[in-house]
Parts: structure tokens; C-alpha cells; sequence
């Protein structure tokens, strides 16, 4: 019988490639992790630091740059980061060279709750605790209100965030009671009763006109309460 040494090189050639690849790829598992990148996304300030999604970096309670690359759990991981109550969304990774990789988007208030707890609601709609790293410049939210119950004072956090005018001026939101709206602006003593929040954005045209008129014949001063509750018309009540 004739053999055919060609095949026998062919088979001998694989079995040699295959046995590389598996040792290369146990090496591989088996190489620690080198280190930890932690990129935050976004302009936002710092509210949470790098040392603190570090500690967040944690498996079978060591730290991961301690053990194997094959052990790491990136889904346990991203887990951890957002569980987080500072975190919007994390995102893991793992570099072939073994370098980890962690992208955070931090979550962004818009308001800040300043009654008997004190914390903030972001751009959601959801709690977002106090940070000691840096202080949002975001209106107080006073009155009743109870953090598993945002809804309304939300609704018009936001509206104020996405209004340059009310962004600028409002400093003060307060809900009260009846779930109704109140608030105070900048260099003003006065208060704006906004009610419902029904028919919004034609309550805030009207304060708006109202201010620049009353801005420009300087005559803000001479006001207590400005009323926005009927839509089609402010009512004022002097001092």
C-alpha cells in the first residue's frame, strides 16, 4: 500500500496548529487582569469618582486586576455598576491583553428635593442621592413630596430644564399639598402660582410675557403673588 506522506504532514500540521491555539488560549484565560480603565461619557460633572466605581470593580470580594482574566463575569460586573443609584448605564469590556474597561454614563439631575430628605431627581424622573464630589446648580424642590411619589414636581422640573428662560431664573419649586405647583424666581421676592399642571406651556408664555412687560416698566417689585392658574389671563396681587 502506497502512503500518501502529503496527508500525514496535512494532519500532523493541524494537530500541532490545534495544540498551539489551546495552550495559547489557557494562557490567555489564565493571564491576571492588568489593569482597570474607567472612562466617564458625556459633559457632566463628577458626581461619582473613580475610586468609587473601583471599589464597585469587585469580584469573589477581591478586586478584579487581582485574578484571572477566565473568572471575570462582565454581566456581574455592569450588575454592580448600575445598581449603582449615581449611574445612568455601564458598559464592560475586556481587552484581549487584559486590560478592563468600564464606560459610564452618569445620571443628571435636574432638581433637588430639600424637605425632610435631601436628594435629587434626574432627567427620568428618578431619586438620585447627594454626591460629596460636586453640587448640581439645579432649582429646590420644597412643599411635600415623597420620593416614591415624583410624578408631578418631575413633569415640571423638566419643563423648567428644557426652558432656557425658566432655567435661568427659577430657583425655587414648590409642591404643595394638592399636588399644585408654586415657584420663585431669581432677585424676586414674589411667588407664581402655576396650579395644575394642566395647559403648561401656555401658563409659562403667559409668565413670561408678563415678566418682560413688568421687567421693563419696573414695576416687578410692587407684586406678592403672581397667579397663573386661569391660562388665559395672570393675576397679581400687590404688596
Amino acid at each position: 500500500m502506497r502512503i500518501n506522506y502529503n496527508y500525514i504532514k496535512i494532519i500532523v500540521l493541524l494537530i500541532l496548529v490545534g495544540g498551539l491555539f489551546a495552550f495559547s488560549n489557557k494562557r490567555n484565560d489564565a493571564r491576571k487582569v492588568v489593569k482597570s480603565n474607567i472612562k466617564f461619557l458625556g459633559d457632566n460633572k463628577l458626581f461619582i469618582t473613580d475610586a468609587t466605581v473601583s471599589k464597585l470593580l469587585i469580584q469573589n470580594q477581591r478586586p478584579v486586576t487581582e485574578q484571572p482574566k477566565e473568572i471575570i463575569d462582565l454581566n456581574e460586573l455592569e450588575t454592580a455598576l448600575n445598581s449603582n443609584p449615581m449611574i445612568k448605564k455601564a458598559e464592560v469590556f475586556m481587552s484581549v491583553n487584559g486590560e478592563l474597561s468600564a464606560e459610564i454614563e452618569q445620571k443628571r439631575p435636574i432638581a433637588r428635593v430639600n424637605t425632610n430628605a435631601s436628594y435629587y431627581i434626574d432627567d427620568e424622573g428618578s431619586y438620585m442621592p447627594l454626591s460629596s464630589n460636586y453640587t448640581a446648580r439645579v432649582p429646590l424642590v420644597t412643599g411635600n413630596v415623597m420620593k416614591n411619589n415624583l410624578e408631578t414636581v418631575f413633569q415640571f422640573a423638566k419643563a423648567v430644564d428644557e426652558d432656557e428662560f425658566l432655567k435661568k431664573y427659577i430657583i425655587e419649586i414648590r409642591q404643595n399639598d394638592d399636588k399644585t405647583i408654586d415657584f420663585k424666581i431669581r432677585k424676586s421676592d414674589f411667588l407664581v402660582h402655576v396650579g395644575t399642571l394642566k395647559n403648561l406651556q401656555k401658563k409659562i408664555n403667559n409668565f413670561k410675557a408678563f415678566y418682560q412687560k413688568a421687567l421693563k416698566d419696573k414695576i416687578l417689585d410692587n407684586y406678592k403673588v403672581i397667579n397663573l392658574k386661569f391660562d388665559k389671563q395672570v393675576i397679581c396681587t400687590k404688596k
